[in-house]
């Protein structure tokens, strides 16, 4: 009988599993005992052996041919990875949180729980580390995808020298699924164009159900089944989280029903917890009341918790808050007010996905293989974010684009009944970051504080291992999980894989420390960079630079003048004791062994520039309209992400359609965005009709007061930009057959992103509608006429 591995992770968890093993002789050790197939698994695909000719010429005499099959090695067990998105160490229940998760508590309770385990501190380069077991510039993803440059290192195109972990299973006998966000595929590669050599079921996994890109909307999202665009189900109980578990549990029962020899590796990394935060009302009301005391008083009683269940030493100290966040008592009370709707949300949330996660651990029970099944848990590809700034915001795409202070306390507060519901696409205060980071200081982006990088993770394997309930303290990161499954499975890192020789794993298999707690670290250096936020772990020393925070648009100084610190973790858990004066030698040392790993990871140059790098032009990466300045499209053109359009943000526009109608018409022409951000030109009623939609805060609209009454018509948009800036306004101007028919001003216009996932349509409007006053869905905003062809312009 096979024995199953089942790896859950939180965000930060994915890049391990693709991580690679620097202790690859033991695994090669394991290999040699424990397999006798004689296979060689080194060079992927596994070849058959060489068979002389057949002299028999008849059928009926000769003698059949023993049949060649690659099956994974006898024994080896079931791969499941979980990994949760944007979560600090101090958030749940299992590490000292104040969140409930009754399953990632059940898998610990008979596990083993690891209070050392790293992330990179950001969800791209993470999942990139998880998968390919390597660092996440060695594989060429130094930040998230939307923002790569041209840089090696961060150019977010993933090599063919450091395949996924899925992929290696995939070769060696494993049935591979994908289930959730991706966000590890060029933005310039995201459309029917192609490439997809870099989508999920080009890196390693047969099935894939999920979202390409880094966030979605739980309740409306964009679902890509392998390749292949597709709506959501209809069911007015609707969320992402629960649709995507369902797929899993089909998947997973089907393919033992038909194949229960053959072991099965699923990849389960649900949207949940980024942002936007939204959760079924009847969760968010669990934590009703639960979060009034606030931030500070959160964060001390996480870390009493933390120290009763032995996750932290009884000696560590809580780590300051951060001089921006304020003291919970000097608020008002609408800021209390609603800054606890935002955490009673997050917290929601987050016991939703846990129980979600259950589900599916329920299922691998029902089938017989959870005793045989490998779980590694990771709890966040990060700490919690703050990316909502110091007031949180209704709509994350607002802080997003850079702008903090366009939402007021009151105007979120009267909104407070639909926060994580359909209206809104919200996000938390940073003060509840840094309070689900206990007891850390920091969050998400700084990669050079464990608030940013330090993650909860559990493995389960009952088969495998006799540990339960017990804690792990030994130095780990997210590139270990795939060294850790490799040794698990008998598998070998492999030499080549499709002809090409594949790059030497960084991570470090972490089973020697399950097998005996006192074992000598193995993982001894690791270095951290996102954005020029850094830190090197070396034998138990973290030297660091806290270059900018996530919630301030300018660094604290330039790369040239940062500070670094200096901290002896093995004597100061929390990093509470800056050393760096008192030992300056040691502090250069450190500052040294950075920059060496930084070169031989193609780390440099670092780069700390923000909204500049969402240009694809400034960034330096390739844009898939290149040079052009004008699109043509036509009817049925629709799921057409942000970076694969052209980009007319910060600029003037004209908008050409070529239409028949049919009278009394209705529907969109060409759209782009979604209901919390976006444009459209349509018609309402027979009226020509141009809709901005500035974040779902405020909309303008130009609209004709003559109806159409041709069976064809020329309706022209030219939108004028102010210049001057990002952001900027500017006039709008409606045209029919050449006469123009309505002029408005747009007031403010979006600087940098409309939507993480919504996209740009011809005929109708996917997902939620950017004229969400006029249109009610999909289906209601289809053009009743036809758009023979619509070509938009940007200036020369």
């Amino acid at each position: 009988m096979k024995t199953s591995i089942i790896v859950l992770l939180t965000a930060g968890l994915l890049q391990v599993l693709v991580a690679g093993c620097n202790d690859q002789s033991n695994t090669a050790e394991n290999v040699s005992k424990g397999e006798k197939d004689k296979l060689d698994r080194t060079n992927l695909p596994i070849q058959p052996p060489a068979m002389a000719a057949i002299t028999e010429m008849d059928a009926r005499n000769a003698t059949k041919p023993e049949r060649f099959e690659v099956k994974a090695p006898e024994g080896a067990p079931n791969v499941v990875v979980v990994l949760i998105d944007d979560i600090g160490f101090g958030a749940t229940s299992t590490y000292g949180g104040a969140i409930n998760t009754p399953t990632f508590d059940r898998l610990a309770d008979n596990g083993v729980r690891f209070n050392q385990f790293h992330t990179t501190a950001l969800c791209s380069p993470t999942r990139a580390a998880l998968l390919a077991g390597r660092n996440h510039h060695n594989v060429n993803v130094g930040s998230v995808m939307e923002i790569a440059t041209g840089f090696p290192g961060n150019q977010g195109i993933r090599p063919d020298n450091a395949k996924y972990g899925a992929e290696i299973l995939r070769q060696n006998g494993y049935s591979t699924a994908a289930f959730g966000k991706w966000h590890e595929t060029a933005t310039w590669e995201v459309s029917v164009s192609g490439p997809y050599f870099r989508w999920p079921t080009n890196s390693g996994f047969d099935k894939f159900y999920g979202f390409i890109g880094g966030e979605t909307n739980q309740w409306d999202p964009v679902i890509f089944d392998g390749v292949t665009k597709v709506h959501k189900k209809d069911d007015p109980d609707y969320h992402f989280t629960t649709d995507m578990t369902n797929e899993a549990i089909k998947w997973v029962k089907f393919q033992q029903a038909l194949t229960p020899d053959k072991p099965f590796m699923i990849y389960y990394a649900p949207g949940a917890v980024h942002a936007p935060h939204h959760a079924p009302k009847e969760w968010i009301d669990k934590y009703n009341g639960k979060f009034d005391d606030g931030w500070q008083k959160l964060r001390e009683e996480t870390i009493a918790r933390q120290k009763k269940l032995g996750i932290i030493p009884q000696d560590a100290e809580l780590a300051p808050i951060p001089e921006d966040i304020k003291d919970w008592e000097s608020l008002s009370a609408n800021e209390k007010k609603l800054f606890a709707i935002q955490m009673e949300v997050f917290a929601g949330f987050v016991e939703h996905t846990d129980v979600e996660v259950g589900r599916l651990v329920n299922a691998i029970d029902e089938i017989g293989e959870l005793d045989n099944t490998l779980f590694v848990y990771v709890m966040g590809d990060n700490g919690s974010s703050a990316e909502g700034g110091m007031q949180g915001t209704y709509n994350e795409l607002v802080s997003l684009n850079g702008i903090f202070g366009a939402e007021t306390i009151d105007g979120m507060l009267k909104r407070g009944d639909d926060w994580g519901g359909p209206n809104s696409f919200p996000h938390m205060s940073a003060g509840w970051a840094v309070a689900t980071n206990a007891p850390f200081s920091w969050t998400k982006q700084i990669a050079g504080d464990f608030g940013g990088t330090r993650n909860g993770v559990v493995i389960h394997w009952p088969k495998g291992f006799s540990a339960k309930g017990e804690i792990r303290t030994q130095f780990s990161h997210v590139n270990d999980v795939v060294p850790t499954i490799l040794e698990a499975t008998k598998l070998p890192v492999p030499k080549t894989i499709n002809g090409v020789e594949q790059k030497p794993m960084d991570g470090v298999s972490m089973l020697y420390a399950i097998e005996d707690a006192n074992a000598t670290e193995r993982h001894t250096t690791q270095y951290f960079e996102i954005a020029g936020n850094r830190g090197i772990y070396h034998e138990g020393w973290l030297a660091r630079v806290i270059h900018r925070p996530a919630w301030k648009n300018k660094p604290l100084n330039t790369l040239q003048e940062d500070v670094w610190d200096l901290y002896n973790v093995k004597e100061d858990f929390s990093l509470t004791n800056n050393l760096a004066a008192e030992y300056p030698e040691k502090l250069e040392e450190m500052k040294a062994l950075f920059e060496k790993e930084a070169i031989a990871n193609n780390v440099y140059p670092l780069d700390d520039r923000l909204y500049e790098r969402f240009n694809a032009e400034l960034a330096g990466r390739p844009d898939l309209m290149g040079d052009r300045k004008s699109l043509t499209l036509s009817h049925g053109m629709e799921g057409i992400m942000e970076n694969a359009f052209l980009n007319v943000k910060n600029k003037s526009k004209t908008i050409v359609a070529d239409v028949n109608l049919k009278g009394n018409d209705r529907g969109i022409i060409l759209c782009q965005g979604g209901k919390f951000g976006g444009w459209a030109v349509y018609m309402d009623n027979g009226k020509p009709t141009y809709t901005y939609n500035y974040f779902g805060l405020e909309s303008y609209t130009i609209k004709s007061d003559t109806r159409l009454t041709g069976p064809k018509a020329e309706i022209k948009l030219q939108f004028d930009y102010d210049g001057g800036g990002t952001g900027k306004g500017g006039n709008a101007i409606l045209y029919v057959d050449g006469k123009k028919v309505a002029e408005g001003r747009v007031d403010k216009t979006e600087p940098a992103v409309f939507s993480g996932d919504e996209t740009a349509d011809v005929g109708m409007d996917d997902a939620t509608q950017v004229a969400n006053e006029v249109f009610k869905d999909l289906e209601d905003s289809r053009f009743t006429g036809h758009v023979n062809k619509v070509t938009i312009s940007i200036p020369e």
